[in-house]
């Protein structure tokens, strides 16, 4: 298979699919190339647990949330903003509402799957050949591609004009996210940054007696803080340690402190919306009762938080009213590990910049462009995630039809 004109998208996520829709829109004869069943598997998971889009934030501290990327994501935010995929949203059916966080949600009446087959209408619309069961074997030559189909076991070539890889990283491998094309770009000289979990829970070493007496159990309205960061939300305390919101935003600095020693200590903030005087003073009316019960009566902290002072703090952090003061503001939490990778909603790792030019061009092969999770950031839940696969696609689009024209 040959064609002077084809664009060849490798991987049928969030930034493989909208790179095919904006080159197709385009002029462009764009065929894309998934190894799963069906494409948008992973855009599908995400949607399990409350389909956030994208976030209604100001671009200016939207684009922070990309943190030492943030400068490359500035330029990705201004070409397809929040607002624009909003608008690309309603221009497939589905219309939208900001949530009480800044999340941006679709209406309750669309799921995930009908925002997916309204794209893929879409794209057939446009003429994209949408191919199944096709999975990237890795480079022939200058400019082709090394094929199989999957559904018969044949392998074959391709030799498109351009090429855009959007494989996504390596969590959520049921989905085809497993970051197997490491090698095949390694191969070729271009340097990988080895994966690590992000947006993931952590793992606290609790006692048998605690997991028993707990299990899982919320803790709602608090705050969490890994060194100088300090993340408001809920958290969720399991089996094997925490999860949440919160969590998922410190993975980072979780990660980094765990490197450099064991464990990677977390506080947690119980009364985040009182002062520190406000606090005390409540804590200075105990008059003998028990603990527990002045914390369920006057501090709304019932279980498990009892259960939880006792399993982390020793007997003398509730000696005094400035004590147990202190002690609801940095409840400790050493913190072991992060999750396994497969169990993170995304990854940092991946293609580093360096290989890359200003257009999401790999240095080291001409005409192949890399777009979404396959690039090295990371930026936390709460829509920040679609968004960066999005105008990633976008901006890789736009980088393979300049490259096309100058060719």
């Amino acid at each position: 298979m040959s064609s002077s004109s084809l664009v060849a998208i490798i991987g049928g996520g969030p930034a493989g699919l909208l790179a095919a829709q904006r080159l197709a829109a385009a002029g462009h004869q764009v065929a894309v190339y998934e190894a799963q069943a069906t494409v948008g598997r992973k855009f599908l998971v995400a949607g399990h647990g409350g389909f956030n889009l994208t976030n209604a934030e100001e671009l200016a501290p939207f684009q922070t949330r990309y943190g030492p990327q943030q400068t490359a994501f500035n330029s990705f935010l201004q070409h397809f903003s929040p607002s624009d995929l909003r608008q690309w949203a309603t221009e497939l059916g589905i219309a939208t509402f900001v949530g009480t966080s800044g999340r941006v949600f679709p209406l309750k009446v669309h799921k995930p799957a009908d925002l997916l087959r309204a794209w893929v209408d879409r794209l057939r619309a446009l003429g994209v050949s949408l191919y199944t069961r096709h999975r990237w074997l890795g480079f022939a030559g200058a400019s082709g591609l090394r094929m199989r189909n999957e559904a018969t076991g044949e392998d074959y070539e391709i030799q498109p004009a351009a090429t855009l890889l959007a494989l996504g990283g390596a969590s959520w491998s049921k989905t085809g996210s497993d970051g197997r094309w490491v090698s095949a770009l390694e191969e070729i000289g271009v340097q990988c940054v080895p994966f690590a979990a992000s947006n993931c829970g952590a793992e606290v070493a609790w006692s048998a007696f605690f997991q028993t007496k707990v299990g899982r159990a919320p803790l709602k309205n608090i705050a969490l803080r890994c060194g100088p960061q300090r993340v408001r939300g809920e958290v969720l305390l399991t089996e094997y340690g925490l999860e949440g919101t919160p969590v998922y935003a410190l993975t980072p600095a979780l990660r980094a402190a765990l490197a450099v020693g064991t464990p990677a200590l977390l506080h947690l903030d119980l009364k985040p919306d009182l002062t520190d005087e406000q606090l005390l003073s409540k804590l200075q009316k105990r008059s003998g009762r028990s603990l527990p019960d002045f914390l369920r009566q006057h501090l709304r902290l019932g279980p498990p938080v009892p259960t939880l002072l006792r399993e982390v703090a020793p007997l003398e952090a509730t000696a005094s009213p400035e004590a147990v003061a202190y002690l609801l503001r940095h409840v400790p939490l050493p913190v072991r590990a992060l999750r396994p990778l497969d169990e993170a909603i995304s990854t940092a790792g991946g293609v580093a910049w360096t290989e890359l030019d200003a257009q999401l061009m790999l240095a080291r092969r001409p005409g192949t462009f890399v777009a979404g999770e396959m690039l090295d950031w990371e930026a936390p839940t709460g829509g920040y995630l679609l968004q960066g696969c999005f105008s990633t696609g976008a901006w890789a689009a736009q980088g393979v039809a300049h490259w096309l024209r100058q060719q």
